[in-house]
């Protein structure tokens, strides 16, 4: 039985040259799967905008005890997002032991405070 050649001229072995082409085809659509599904992100950061993003960056330096994250995390104490703002205060609670009275959950008015103690905090430590 004699090889089978490509379209590109490779011996395909035993495998017709359409079957190559669909394997091909198999291969690619299964990688922009997952692509798509987020197999495919690039190095995660807390100061990424993107939730998906942003949440796992937090998680990971918390873990690490990064206090480099910090500053990002006080700023994201009035992010729009509030589990940005939840994920934001329990960082800080276990990198710094600290909470100043904040609260995720209230509006940007009762936030505003304890923002501020917040502030007040990271310039002290500079």
């Amino acid at each position: 039985m004699a090889d089978n050649v490509d379209t590109l001229g490779s011996k395909t072995g035993s495998v017709a040259p359409m079957e190559m082409t669909r394997q091909s085809m198999r291969n690619l659509l299964a990688a922009g799967i997952l692509m798509a599904a987020g197999c495919g992100h690039g190095p995660r950061s807390v100061s990424d905008p993107n939730p998906a993003n942003k949440i796992p960056a937090i998680e990971t330096a918390v873990d690490r005890h990064d206090t480099r994250a910090i500053p990002q995390l006080v700023k994201d104490l009035n992010n729009d997002d509030p589990a940005i703002r939840f994920y934001a205060i329990e960082g800080l609670r276990k990198l710094t032991g600290q909470d100043f009275g904040y609260r995720y959950y209230d509006d940007d008015d009762q936030r505003k405070p304890a923002v501020a103690r917040w502030n007040r905090w990271l310039a002290s430590q500079r």
